[in-house]
């Protein structure tokens, strides 16, 4: 599996993706880096998929894997596992990505980042979700189906499994806590921005980053 990594790392250069390359992808806030944490202070990524807005495949992937580097990027010591945090609001099945980019991004995540993921808590998925799943739960193997975890905001134990893991206070009211502050494309693009700049850094591609930001 590292060698196939090291291959798939020299060819697709997930480093070297920078956001202004994705941005677009992310306008209307389908997917994420939360400004919060999880009680062990692992990063956390926030997916909307019934906000999906664009449809190439190819980029699609990109700016999950930029949010997926990034992630690492901002772990703190010692922690090394970041939480998927999944928003079913307005999800159908028209706003599904196609069944190639279902398994594409399994594949990704299972064969180049097998221990990145904790857990990915899905929050109040449609009951029209069980078609779709029916055909993606075969892709994962079996240590990646057990990280999935339905979160139903009705269901005792899923609020108990939610208040294990996050804080309330921090968490978006659209997973159940009471945080009202609203995700700002401008803001976080900002960010993304200095991180882009310290990833390059550290990975030895100064030279590159630079002209794409105007500096």
């Amino acid at each position: 599996m590292l060698e196939e990594t090291l291959r798939w790392r020299s060819t697709y250069r997930p480093e070297e993706i920078r956001w202004h390359e994705v941005a677009h992808e992310g306008e209307t806030r389908k997917a994420y880096k939360a400004m919060f944490r999880d009680h062990q202070g692992r990063t956390v990524l926030v997916l909307r998929p019934g906000k999906q807005n664009t449809s190439s495949h190819d980029n699609q992937l990109r700016h999950l894997v930029y949010l997926i580097e990034n992630a690492i990027l901002n772990v703190p010591e010692g922690q090394g596992q970041m939480v998927w945090l999944i928003d079913f609001t307005g999800w159908s099945l028209n706003k599904a990505v196609p069944i190639k980019t279902a398994r594409e991004t399994i594949n990704i995540l299972q064969s180049h980042y097998p221990e990145r993921l904790l857990a990915a808590f899905l929050y109040n998925p449609p009951r029209i979700f069980e078609t779709f799943w029916k055909v993606v739960k075969f892709f994962l193997d079996t240590k990646t189906f057990q990280k999935v975890k339905f979160i139903y905001p009705k269901n005792k134990e899923s609020l108990e499994l939610m208040h294990r893991n996050f804080d309330m206070e921090v968490l978006p009211v659209e997973f159940g806590g009471r945080n009202r502050l609203e995700y700002d494309h401008e803001e976080f693009s900002k960010l993304m921005v200095k991180d882009d700049i310290r990833a390059a850094n550290i990975w030895g591609l100064g030279h590159k980053v630079g002209h794409a930001i105007n500096l």
